[in-house]
């Protein structure tokens, strides 16, 4: 076992999508992968977990973990409690949200400039809990095993319920999580270009954080992949 895996927090997400927190949770959790936390992290796949992954249960119960739910119901805090062991830090969105009243979504799908605020915020709260778990140094059994293939900023269930593709944004190579899914979902669709550009770029957001100031390049980028793989689905159909 490398120092390197002992300093490993996870990170496990809500994966509610009925309401706005639940989207924002998911965001701050990918914020936390791959800017603030990257090289400290790991995210463990909710409905993985609770499908009876082993690797995923594994993890939680050897690792300290930080439960990030987007609201009162504390799903993934539960989970984690009931099929690993008690969460070592928890962090609600509901309970962040009401520091900054100002800071609303706009819907679940689409949060928004405020609503990308406040899982900025949220964020931040999830870092400071793997700060302080780190700066424990606590002592990890030796005999631990973390979840197979999980790595920071990605979901350890890549391969598995959530597939993941590395695509070339502006020349550089970028992991998009679900990216089959979701171009699955707009191949027949019928609609102007600049609409599914738009469209595509939205859903992918939801579970990929996206620079704002890179946006027009992942469209771009996440567009080629879309002509592509309706070019090959016409083919073989």
């Amino acid at each position: 076992m490398t120092a390197q895996l002992k300093r490993k927090v996870g990170i496990i997400s809500c994966s509610g999508e009925e309401i706005c927190e639940g989207t924002v949770s998911r965001v701050a959790t990918r914020l936390v992968l791959e800017k603030l936390c990257a090289d400290r992290t790991v995210t463990l796949c909710l409905p993985l977990f609770l499908a009876g992954g082993q690797d995923e249960r594994s993890f939680a119960k050897n690792y300290p973990t930080v439960a990030v739910d987007g609201c009162g119901k504390l799903c993934a805090a539960k989970a984690t409690a009931t099929y690993s062991a008690e969460p070592a830090a928890q962090v609600v969105v509901t309970e962040v949200a009401k520091r900054f009243p100002d800071l609303k979504a706009d819907t679940r799908r689409n949060l928004g400039e405020a609503g990308m605020e406040l899982a900025y915020r949220v964020a931040e709260e999830i870092a400071a809990r793997v700060d302080e778990l780190l700066s424990r140094e606590a002592e990890v059994p030796q005999d631990a095993t973390p979840a197979q293939g999980t790595q920071a900023g990605a979901c350890s269930c890549q391969g598995g319920g959530v597939p993941t593709k590395e695509i070339l944004v502006a020349g550089a190579p970028v992991e998009v999580v679900g990216l089959q899914p979701i171009l699955a979902r707009f191949h027949a669709a019928d609609a102007p270009e600049t609409e599914l550009k738009a469209q595509i770029l939205k859903m992918a957001k939801i579970y990929n954080y996206v620079p704002p100031e890179q946006e027009s390049a992942y469209a771009e980028a996440l567009w080629r992949e879309f002509v592509s793989y309706r070019a090959d689905g016409d083919a073989n159909g």
